[in-house]
């Protein structure tokens, strides 16, 4: 059992004995717990914290848990209707912020215990390098000044070593230190785009990249990928028809689709956005996933481009954990004040214990070693879903096997309802992403996303497809019950 799963259930359990003690009663010791319900002293421990966060439980070094007095009566809740016009009282020319988080949530939500989680974003704990990054965090709280205020650019090694991964002629001066992707598009949009402008996406693409796009007003415009990356011929178009200055891309394993810029395409893409005057945002998130079978990667944009045209993204945090939350901006020219002062004003700095974890981490053996094992894990995990699904879902259409990322893009059948084959699965004790999210505009088709990394194992993800099919069996049988003619 996974140990957030178990901390989950004793939860339950404690908090459904609770009526058996007084308010203030104590409970039993942390020992006679882990005797009875034969779990760890950390899972006891982080059972009660949630308990004690709920204020059911109060928590006293050196005298145990007791159960928490009765709550103070709720004051009576007040108007807020108010804030539908505050919150929407914007000028008619500018693009409602209004912030729909379901694309991205989708992702970070963690499913109920015993769902086989296809929807995730993330490693499974399995695959994090979890004792590599605990000794690196040792190493680094021992360092000089560790916890001192850092340079808020970033610290210089940390720089340094981020520059040398992107290549070309990026020097650590034109780095930052950024908390996170999330964090560093969220800069870089803007910093790059006014309210109201319109920014230039693939099609389709990152959820969290739409809803940042959104939240600050902007109007994501979409241009059509394939299996080489997006299409230079429709980029120049929608260049020239919408006066963008912006286009964001995943050139390397696109999310959804898997897809790698051709190398055709790449100069192309740079000679369009510098001929249209706009930057182009290379979110190069994960790079460090790709699987055995990779081969050679190509270079970010970001190394073959001498005139600033590219803003680069790239971030630790897929190929460690959720949590491992440090990211890099890169960027040529004034631009790159511009991202400076923007992440000052919005965060000051990367907290210093982690960028020196950072670099403890990657300059430690136990980092090339994690990245192998992660690729030879990943690509046996593609192929196990890949085939399980020729076998027991043909019918669903894989345009692209990736040679990286963790997931596919899977076209459901024409006249596919997405919501209900989301919650069929669902019901069917699985969690999918469904495709809806990843368009800016109306969608071509039906389409659902599977990720690989966040399931415990192929044996795991074999058992998420042959559920998935009773699902889809479900779907069909609604459909053509509803379809048949009433008698």
């Amino acid at each position: 059992m996974h140990e957030r799963s178990s901390v989950g259930e004793l939860a339950d359990r404690l908090r459904g004995e609770l009526d058996r003690y007084s308010p203030g009663g104590k409970l039993p010791s942390s020992r006679a717990l882990v005797e009875r319900f034969r779990v760890s002293p950390v899972t006891v421990s982080r059972a009660l914290a949630q308990l004690a966060a709920e204020g059911l439980v109060v928590t006293r070094p050196g005298a145990g848990a007791f159960r928490a007095g009765p709550r103070p009566a709720s004051a009576p809740a007040g108007d807020t209707s108010w804030q539908e016009v505050a919150l929407s009282a914007e000028g008619a020319d500018l693009v409602p912020r209004s912030v729909d988080a379901s694309g991205v949530t989708v992702s970070l939500a963690a499913p109920p215990p015993g769902v086989v989680e296809f929807s995730g974003g993330y490693l499974h704990p399995s695959l994090q390098p979890e004792r590599a990054m605990s000794a690196a965090l040792a190493r680094a709280a021992r360092r000089p000044g560790a916890w001192g205020r850092p340079p808020l650019e970033g610290l210089p090694e940390l720089r340094e070593w981020f520059a040398r991964a992107v290549g070309g002629a990026v020097t650590a001066a034109e780095v930052l230190v950024s908390a996170g992707g999330q964090t560093a598009l969220t800069t870089a949009l803007r910093a790059l785009a006014p309210p109201g402008a319109p920014v230039l996406v693939e099609s389709p693409t990152y959820p969290g990249m739409l809803a940042i796009a959104r939240s600050a007003g902007l109007r994501p415009v979409p241009v059509p990928v394939d299996p080489d990356g997006v299409k230079p011929e429709l980029l120049a178009d929608a260049f020239r028809a919408t006066g963008a200055r912006v286009f964001v891309c995943q050139p390397l394993f696109q999310n959804p689709t898997g897809a790698v810029l051709a190398p055709a395409r790449r100069g192309e893409v740079l000679r369009i956005a510098r001929e249209a005057g706009a930057f182009v945002v290379e979110d190069d998130f994960v790079r460090r996933l790709a699987h055995e079978d990779a081969g050679p990667l190509p270079r970010p944009l970001a190394a073959d481009d001498p005139d600033g045209v590219v803003v680069y993204v790239g971030s630790l945090t897929k190929a460690t954990s959720p949590s491992f939350r440090v990211s890099a901006l890169a960027a040529r020219g004034p631009v790159l004040e511009r991202l400076r002062a923007i992440q000052v004003v919005d965060t000051f700095f990367v907290p210093r214990p982690l960028q020196e974890a950072a670099l403890e981490l990657v300059g430690s053996p136990a980092w090339p070693r994690h990245l192998r094992a992660v690729a030879a894990e990943l690509r046996t995990r593609r192929d196990t879903l890949t085939t399980a699904l020729a076998l027991h879902l043909p019918e669903l259409v894989l345009p692209h096997v990736p040679s990286g990322g963790y997931h596919l893009w899977l076209r459901l059948p024409d006249g596919t309802e997405e919501p209900a084959f989301t919650a069929a699965a669902l019901r069917a004790g699985v969690a999918v992403t469904p495709g809806r999210p990843y368009f800016s505009a109306e969608p071509p088709a039906p389409h659902v996303r599977l990720s690989f990394a966040a399931a415990a194992g192929a044996e795991e993800i074999a058992e998420g497809v042959r559920r998935l099919r009773s699902a889809r069996d479900e779907v069909l049988a609604e459909t053509v019950r509803h379809r048949a003619p009433c008698l």
